[in-house]
């Protein structure tokens, strides 16, 4: 056997090895996170190998290439050697990257972008979090650590494969023509085959339901599709300027004739509060403050992480991006948020957050949102309570937010974001014990989190300024896991509680039905306190007619529109259920049910398009 057959074999069984691995590490993402798929299928399998096929060809295209690189110096114990670590180093990286997913994957609902673990505001978040998680989910890094000594076991020895038989260079290149053969294979491969389009992120779901996209991709192709990618936002021209303004236009203006009402406005983020964790003895103050509040039963989420909950619930922007919002290019655009819109009313406004100062660029945000004030971890002032790992306990940052805002001038706007209902969920030593553990690993934390908000309302009760306040409560987004079926859908994976609260209006209590999501905030504060404004918001009034929310993960878009789910994917929609009667989202009415199908792509690719044009155009504002 010639030389360079003998090299060709070699990459061949490394490519092979590689390719196992993922396979093994699928398997594992598989069993760890059952409960977040809904089963798995040949078709999936065969959509998996796809994808790590794709992404291994990228990777190794380069390790090809030295393996048949002309000269014979390549065939020296050293040269070889160098190649084998590097070869393990490289692939062995992005094998990394499946195993965090293995955990990371159940808060954000998806597969790491490049966008995701370089977003400004995270990197001290992350460092900061890293013990926490080696703590926490130490068997995933003993996992990683057995596959990374079988991996480099098992990679052919080129000492035991090559040998040496010199070639003259005539001998050479009459022999090389099928290695440039699979060089153009091995291209081949990595775009997905004879496609129109190299594969891409969203062809995920051509293998499997939309909630199993995350099991046929890999994390390594997630990162790698995105990495070249400056934004996530692609041109889109579905219709002409008159037929998109008739379809759908963000342009709300709010009009009343009554007189400003000139209350206090409280927005009290809380921290993974997903509708999976309320109303199931986690948190008795929460369910207590709805049946005194306008609760909106049908809330859902713009997006899957933190970062995302901001500019919705504060500047009515969705998150439609696999980049959020606030860590884009974009996050300088003009907008016209809330707090500037109070600011014009005479209101003082500040934003409160609980983590170290920086944490995804809140601070940041929220001077471009107008905010007259930032209180994070450094500006707060009582006894010593850091939890250690990320910020202020949530029982005394909540009163030091209580103390302060009876320093400010009234009328007021004002949110706080609370921090101990995230990873690595720590309550203070001194209610260990205290609070019912639950489920599920974030159960005892929400219920510490509910204790502190508890808290708070006794303190603020005892203010001059309450009765005057209008509170307004939202999660931020849903938590890794619930205990039902239900919360495991797309549907469930955003349903968060959002309620208002006014203690001067009883009658303000009641459950409404309407589909009300993060974005919707906004309008309807201004709304409900008769101020008269003109803004552009991707959400509705909770006084308006319309009755349809959309969110967005990975691809995919979900809009709900009354009783009926949409997911459109790849400019088509390629879902169509009853949500209320289909809870598990089983039966697929898209041949049944096909004018409803036409109006609600219609409606989807209008909003999409007015999205995009606003946002690349800087035309948030009017």
């Amino acid at each position: 056997m010639n030389n360079i057959n003998q090299n060709v074999i070699l990459f061949l069984k490394r490519f092979i090895l590689i390719l196992v691995t993922y396979q093994l590490s699928r398997i594992l993402f598989f069993f760890m996170n059952m409960e977040l798929f809904e089963r798995f299928t040949l078709k999936i399998f065969i959509g998996g190998v796809l994808f790590d096929l794709a992404v291994i060809s990228y990777i190794n295209f380069i390790f090809l290439f030295f393996h048949v690189i002309p000269g014979n110096f390549k065939y020296k114990t050293v040269y070889q050697t160098i190649l084998k670590i590097a070869f393990y180093a490289v692939n062995l990286l992005f094998i990394s990257t499946n195993f965090v997913d293995i955990i990371y994957y159940r808060f954000t609902g998806r597969r790491s972008t490049f966008a995701l673990i370089t977003a400004r505001g995270m990197e001290n978040d992350t460092i900061r979090l890293i013990p926490s998680f080696l703590k926490d989910f130490w068997y995933v890094g003993v996992l990683f650590l057995i596959t990374s000594i079988i991996l480099w076991k098992l990679i052919p020895n080129p000492k035991d494969t090559i040998v040496i038989h010199r070639l003259t260079k005539k001998d050479y290149f009459k022999k090389y023509s099928y290695v440039i053969v699979l060089l153009l294979a091995i291209l081949l491969i990595g775009r997905g085959g004879f496609r129109k389009k190299p594969i891409r992120i969203v062809d995920a779901v051509e293998y499997g339901e939309v909630n199993n996209a995350g099991l046929v991709l890999n994390t390594p192709f997630s990162i790698l599709k995105t990495l070249f990618k400056k934004e996530d936002i692609e041109s889109t021209h579905y219709f002409d300027s008159k037929e998109l303004s008739k379809t759908y236009n963000p342009i709300i203006s709010l009009k009343s004739d009554q007189a400003p009402v000139r209350k206090n406005v409280v927005i009290i983020i809380l921290e993974s509060f997903g509708s999976e964790n309320v109303g199931r003895g986690q948190t008795p103050f929460l369910d207590s403050l709805i049946t005194k509040s306008c609760y909106f039963k049908n809330g859902f989420a713009n997006g899957k992480v933190s970062i995302d909950a901001v500019p919705s619930i504060i500047s009515s922007i969705p998150s439609l991006m696999n980049n959020s919002f606030i860590s884009s290019s974009f996050a300088l655009n003009k907008v016209r948020s809330l707090p500037k819109i109070f600011k014009e009313q005479g209101y003082s406004t500040s934003f409160f957050h609980g983590a170290f100062n920086g944490s995804q660029n809140f601070d940041e945000y929220a001077k471009v949102a107008g905010f007259d004030e930032y209180y994070g971890k450094n500006e707060y002032a009582g006894k010593e309570s850091f939890d250690g790992k990320w910020g202020i306990f949530d029982e005394e940052f909540l009163q030091f937010y209580a103390n302060k805002l009876s320093t400010f001038k009234k009328p007021f706007f004002s949110s706080v974001f609370t921090i101990s209902s995230h990873v690595p969920y720590i309550i203070p030593e001194r209610y260990q014990n205290k609070f019912p553990k639950g489920t599920t690993d974030i159960h005892e934390s929400v219920a510490y989190a509910d204790y502190s908000l508890r808290k708070f309302f006794e303190t603020a009760k005892k203010q001059d300024w309450y009765k005057n306040t209008l509170f307004v409560l939202s999660a931020d987004h849903t938590s890794s896991s619930g205990d039902n079926e239900i919360d495991k859908t797309n549907i469930g994976k955003f349903r968060i509680p959002i309620l208002f609260f006014d203690p001067s209006n009883p009658d303000l209590a009641s459950v409404n039905e309407k589909n009300f999501q993060q974005i919707d905030i906004m309008p309807s504060i201004l709304d409900y306190l008769h101020i008269k404004t003109d803004m552009v918001s991707f959400g509705k009034s909770y006084k308006s007619k319309e009755n349809f929310v959309v969110y967005y993960l990975q691809g995919t878009y979900h809009y709900i529109q009354d009783d009926y789910y949409v997911a459109f994917t790849d400019n088509k929609v390629t879902g169509l259920y009853n949500w209320k009667k289909d809870v598990l989202l089983k039966n697929n009415l898209m041949q049944i049910d096909k004018p409803r199908v036409q109006k609600a792509e219609k409606f989807i690719k209008t909003y999409i398009q007015s999205f995009n044009e606003r946002v690349t155009n800087n035309q948030l504002v009017i």
